[in-house]
């Protein structure tokens, strides 16, 4: 891979990087983005956290709240497939937001970004609702990603009540052990009508998404089916996930 960029401060290495035809973000070495202009599906996590809009109608999600924005690749994703009308994107990192705008391209019209503490700025948040929010807070420790927030009910609670009444969060989690701990410490699916996972088979990571609404694993299918792009990638290969109910 060719090193495009880079910026080491006191304790953080950044590096942006090609990999073919597709840019990476690595901080502290953690591969944090990926995106490449002519294929919008990553075969990354980040296709788990766009995938989960289809459980609803495509034309469904207008207000879109990314909290952690990396270098923005869900961003792309989201504006490819299902075009909402504004993406709001909260980031602590000043660097991320650079390497979001300057490499990443994420700007432009129906594009916010924040250089803020997601939870504090979600708890002074006072704007209208979103429709969609995706929790994809995480810092690096030790060369591995480190979750941030963790799957409270008073973390979900407070973004339940910004999302509007048919609206859906959008969780990462490192890996299984991580989503499993919370499911047995917490009732976190109190509050919301449905609740799955979804795994790829590139990373270890599970995205788990809340519902407002009764929504099911056949109305995700369906709305995919519907997308000629996604249909045509889940019939060759390349678009592999699979999904269970909690």
């Amino acid at each position: 891979m060719a090193l495009l960029w880079q910026k080491k401060t006191a304790d953080t290495q950044y590096e942006v990087r090609s990999a073919g035809k597709s840019l990476r973000l690595y901080t502290n070495g953690v591969f944090h983005s990926q995106y490449h202009s002519q294929k919008p599906l990553t075969g990354y996590v980040w296709d788990l956290l766009m995938l989960p809009v289809f459980f609803y109608p495509p034309d469904a999600i207008k207000r879109v709240l990314v909290l952690g924005v990396g270098g923005g690749a869900v961003f792309h994703s989201l504006r490819h497939f299902i075009k909402p009308e504004l993406i709001v994107g909260v980031e602590l990192d000043a660097v991320h937001v650079h390497i979001a705008k300057r490499y990443f391209g994420i700007k432009g019209r129906g594009i916010e970004l924040h250089t803020a503490d997601a939870m504090n700025w979600l708890r002074h948040y006072a704007g209208e609702k979103f429709d969609l929010i995706i929790d994809d807070v995480f810092a690096e420790q030790d060369g591995q990603p480190l979750q941030v927030t963790a799957a409270t009910q008073k973390w979900l609670s407070l973004m339940r009540r910004h999302l509007s009444p048919r609206g859906m969060i959008v969780k990462n989690f490192v890996d299984q052990k991580t989503l499993g701990r919370a499911i047995r410490q917490a009732n976190i699916k109190q509050g919301f009508r449905s609740m799955f996972v979804l795994s790829g088979v590139k990373d270890q990571n599970r995205v788990a998404i809340f519902s407002c609404c009764a929504v099911s694993q056949h109305d995700l299918r369906q709305h995919i089916k519907q997308m000629p792009q996604l249909n045509a990638a889940l019939k060759s290969g390349k678009l592999k996930y699979s999904v269970r109910s909690v």
